[in-house]
């Protein structure tokens, strides 16, 4: 029995050896400290706090890593002395130690995962309500909820950047920034239709409906990143801010809204008092979306583009959320499913999103 349980030992590891390069991390680090160490370091405190932070979390994976071989060194000297003594006491421990150590191999594999070069970046996340009104904008407006508890749990901060309330209940749209590292690389997997099946709470005749929600994701890019915007493609807009409670009401035409006529691509922001900031803030939103799109374009042969979702309607959802006539959220991509749909709208997501993710690795040729 111990050793069926130590044989999951070797292949998790293994795989994770494959995608950890510590030496690569470690020339990351030093190339951090460098940099930490110029005089000019501080010249840009939003820049050099980025950097730590970076650093921080490659030093936290090395610690990770260290401590997790040294885990499995121990777990594999310890079968083997429990093996040769025929200690069923010890071997029975070890198992128990085995299995929690190939969760935590597994766990740390999955930030493994995170390696594409906006994967860091914080998020800006869309909640689009699909046709069908009040149900779909309280759909909206529970996406919303599940989002924010979902990130609060992993310690991320979470601000909203647009608001726009339902008539009777709900929204009709919002847009969020969710700030924390590998923010793009775990809600990249939310990106998609969504949708719900109930016994709509709006319908005095009790009937079933089925509403949809769309969710877009892109990464909040940094000034570092290249993209041009040209002046003359941009059409901006004022008006007058509006929102669910008094913090997003203004009395001065302080929101922004950018088109950029070449894509049609528009932006808003209406969550600062001035209206400088919240231009500031929707033309970072317009780079953001502009950068997403040129990354569409060069992986449209992977089939990962948003003409995938495109669509919000019957047939072009991700997930669905079925709470009558049974319990239910299953993922049409990768299959994963659950009864707990109150644990889900409360915020637990993580099997969805690392069912996504792994299933997005290509097969080693080797």
């Amino acid at each position: 029995m111990l050793s069926k349980t130590c044989e999951r030992l070797p292949r998790s590891y293994q795989t994770l050896g494959g995608l950890f390069d510590l030496d690569y991390k470690q020339e990351l680090i030093a190339n951090f400290e460098e940099k930490m160490a110029a005089p000019d370091f501080w010249d840009d405190n939003d820049k050099a706090q980025g950097i730590i932070a970076e650093m921080n979390a490659v030093k936290s994976s090395v610690d990770q890593y260290g401590a997790l071989q040294q885990e499995y060194d121990d777990a594999e000297m310890m079968a083997e002395l429990a093996e040769e003594e025929g200690d069923e006491a010890l071997a029975a421990e070890i198992g128990t130690s085995v299995s929690a150590l190939v969760k935590k191999l597994e766990d740390f594999e999955l930030t493994l995962l995170l390696n594409q070069p906006y994967d860091k970046m914080n998020a800006i996340l869309e909640l689009h309500p699909g046709a069908g009104g009040t149900e779909s904008q309280d759909w909206g407006q529970m996406l919303l909820r599940m989002y924010t508890r979902w990130a609060e749990k992993r310690g991320f901060k979470v601000e909203t950047l647009d608001y726009l309330p339902g008539d009777e209940a709900g929204i009709k749209s919002v847009t969020l920034s969710i700030k924390g590292f590998n923010a793009y690389g775990y809600l990249k997997a939310e990106k998609g239709v969504h949708r719900l099946v109930r016994i709509s709470p709006f319908d005095s005749s009790g009937r079933r409906h089925t509403s949809f929600v769309s969710c877009d994701v892109v990464p909040e890019i940094t000034d570092d990143v290249d993209i041009d915007v040209r002046t003359e493609d941009l059409k901006i807009d004022t008006y007058r801010a509006s929102g669910a409670g008094g913090q997003h009401i203004n009395t001065t035409d302080s929101a922004v809204r950018i088109t950029h006529i070449p894509t049609g691509i528009v932006v808003t922001c209406q969550n600062e008092r001035s209206q400088i900031k919240n231009r500031e803030r929707a033309m970072t939103m317009l780079r953001s979306k502009l950068y997403e799109r040129k990354l569409e374009e060069q992986r449209k042969e992977l089939d990962e583009i948003r003409g995938e979702q495109s669509d919000i309607a019957w047939g072009s959802q991700i997930r669905s959320y079925v709470f009558h006539p049974y319990s239910m959220v299953k993922d049409h991509r990768t299959s994963i499913e659950t009864g707990n749909v109150g644990a889900v709208m409360d915020g637990d997501l993580d099997a969805f999103i690392d069912g996504y993710l792994r299933s997005q690795i290509k097969s080693d040729p080797q």
